[in-house]
């Protein structure tokens, strides 16, 4: 039996509905746009990328990759929230699936479709898997980079400009002359 009080279980369902809502809502709309073509060349509605900057390709499948991730991530969102509202009608939503421990009140309004108590929700290791290219990797030869730590941030001074003005200005002659502006203005 659930230990949630009738307003915490009201304020729960109202949570799960407004998020089934909201992932409803992008679902309409990513169709309203069209659903992911099947080929890149029908999704960027050209008829021949032999013009295209492979790069523009690139960026195509980027991006279209990206949205397809997002579409299952929210999928899977979307039906763990249709399955808490199910174990809401049945009374097993708040019953961790593990040690059928209730879950804390916290712990739903954080995520009202979790169905792991925090002992037993699932970690997220980082994995050790390690890129190929660091077996290969040579570390630098001692020293390397002494110098350009040393002198980092000596060029950036006051005396920058006169450093540079030693090459020469984009000034015509005219305006390289000194002038006397306040006798200019005085004849005008």
């Amino acid at each position: 039996m659930s230990t949630l009080t009738q307003d915490q279980r009201q304020e729960l369902e109202q949570a799960l509905l407004e998020q089934r809502k909201d992932l409803q809502h992008h679902f309409e709309s990513s169709m309203e746009d069209g659903a992911p073509a099947e080929s890149l060349k029908n999704s960027t509605g050209e008829l021949s990328s032999y013009d295209n900057h492979p790069a523009d390709a690139g960026t195509e499948t980027f991006e279209r990759s990206r949205d397809l991730a997002i579409d299952d991530t929210l999928t899977d969102e979307f039906n763990q929230v249709n399955d808490a509202l199910e174990r809401m009608e049945e009374g097993t939503y708040g019953t961790c699936v593990s040690c059928r421990k209730e879950i804390p009140f916290e712990r739903l309004q954080a995520i009202p479709y979790t169905t792991y108590c925090i002992d037993h929700a699932s970690n997220r290791d980082v994995s050790n898997d390690r890129p190929v290219e660091e077996e290969v990797m040579t570390m630098p030869p001692s020293g390397a980079g002494e110098v350009r730590q040393r002198n980092a941030g000596k060029f950036d001074n006051a005396e920058a400009w006169e450093a540079v003005e030693a090459y020469g200005t984009s000034n015509s002659p005219a305006m390289a002359a000194k002038r006397d502006v306040q006798n200019y203005d005085e004849n005008m």
